[in-house]
């Protein structure tokens, strides 16, 4: 057997380790900024903060970068870091975009719990801003319709956030004599913008509430429900989830229980999870059971005792669901531990397991493949 030729050497130098990397171009600042944005919708906060850190390393001044960092801190619970992160946005910084964004002005509203004339101050700032970029919409007559729709419901959010701001009864606003009228005209200038909008509607709803005006807050919310119940679930135009959770607190406070019910039959939808969702649904069939025995003992064709069986299977889905996600609502799991204690003094136990239901859990039993709110037919919404 010959012996093994020698290969020639390349004429090519071998290139050292890391040299390769070296010659290969940093990422773009575009690019950067995607991969952060992925991730927030990932909710991995932590690992987008390194690469908007990395976009404001290459251009300090980056306006987005800037604002998507704040994001990431607000998330983080960095709370201080992510207000000196929006307020950069802002004059008189003077590294500030000429035209501030208006995001940045609605999360310091956010921020500001302790000074609620400050929160008022950014919310206005942003509604400014806002509208001015609707008008400059306007006179380009840009035909784009969902772009115009999404900055008449960020106005629209601006001046509800300043209604409730002025009813909370935390702050003194409240009892200031000008409040009722503040209101009023803050919701009369978000129907103004966007007329029929299912948030404004419903926060109007609320105000007549507190002006003792039932019969005007139910024309308001038949109004709002009207607007949203045809929807489908991925729809841009329907209103969060916590904003939907509202409505069906005021469809309580109304004893509107049907809509309440196919509200919350959405959101369940979306999300089995939401403990606030199940707690509502449950406090819904404790009320409607007590309506029954005010009607005789039924409501609906259902006994008391049937509703209220389907409130404690809720109540205590929630309770579990509270406990397994350490749910920050206290109150909220006080309320389900005395609804519980009251139907247990009445007799009503848990429904038992199906044996035939491979979970073994017992949760979903109220829900069947048709839509309708309770498999055994109890309270069908369709």
């Amino acid at each position: 057997m010959g012996r093994t030729r020698t290969k020639k050497g390349s004429s090519k130098p071998q290139e050292q380790p890391g040299q390769q990397a070296a010659s290969k171009p940093p990422p773009s600042t575009a690019s950067l900024l995607e991969k952060a944005q992925e991730l927030i919708v990932q909710c991995d906060y932590e690992l987008a903060l390194k690469f908007v850190r990395r976009v404001l390393q290459q251009d300090p001044k980056n306006a987005e970068a800037k604002e998507i960092l704040g994001v990431c801190l607000l998330e983080t619970g960095e709370i201080e870091e992510a207000k000196e992160a929006f307020l950069a946005l802002l004059p008189p910084n003077p590294d500030a975009p000429s035209t501030p964004p208006p995001s940045a002005h609605l999360y310091l509203a956010q921020l500001s719990d302790e000074d609620p004339r400050q929160a008022l101050q950014h919310y206005q700032a942003a509604v400014n801003i806002l509208q001015s970029q609707i008008k400059g919409k306007d006179r380009a007559e840009d035909d784009s319709t969902k772009d115009d729709l999404e900055l008449r419901n960020s106005v629209v959010r601006a001046l509800i956030g300043q209604v409730e701001i002025w009813m909370d009864p935390s702050y003194d606003l409240c009892d200031a004599p000008e409040a009722e009228s503040t209101c009023e005209n803050l919701l009369m200038a978000a129907l103004d913008i966007y007329p029929g909008n299912p948030e404004a509607l419903q926060a109007l709803a609320s105000v007549r509430l507190s002006q003792q005006r039932p019969d005007d807050a139910k024309q308001c919310l038949e109004q709002a429900w009207n607007s949203i119940k045809d929807l489908d679930l991925d729809d841009p135009t329907l209103p969060p989830i916590p904003s939907r959770l509202a409505l069906v607190r005021l469809f309580l406070e109304l004893a509107l229980y049907t809509p309440a019910l196919l509200v919350l039959h959405g959101i369940m939808s979306s999300d089995d999870q939401d403990v606030e969702a199940w707690y509502l649904e449950g406090w819904c069939f404790y009320l409607m059971s007590e309506q029954a025995q005010e009607n005789g003992g039924s409501l609906d064709d259902l006994t008391w005792q049937e509703l209220a069986r389907d409130s404690r299977d809720c109540l205590e889905t929630c309770q579990v669901l509270h406990r397994n996600q350490e749910h920050p609502d206290k109150p909220l799991l006080e309320h389900v531990a005395e609804l519980i204690g009251k139907l247990d003094s009445l007799g009503i136990k848990p429904s038992p397991v199906d044996a035939g239901d491979e979970g073994g859990d017992g949760e979903e039993d109220w829900e069947s493949d048709d839509g309708s709110i309770d498999g055994d037919g109890d309270v069908d919404m369709q």
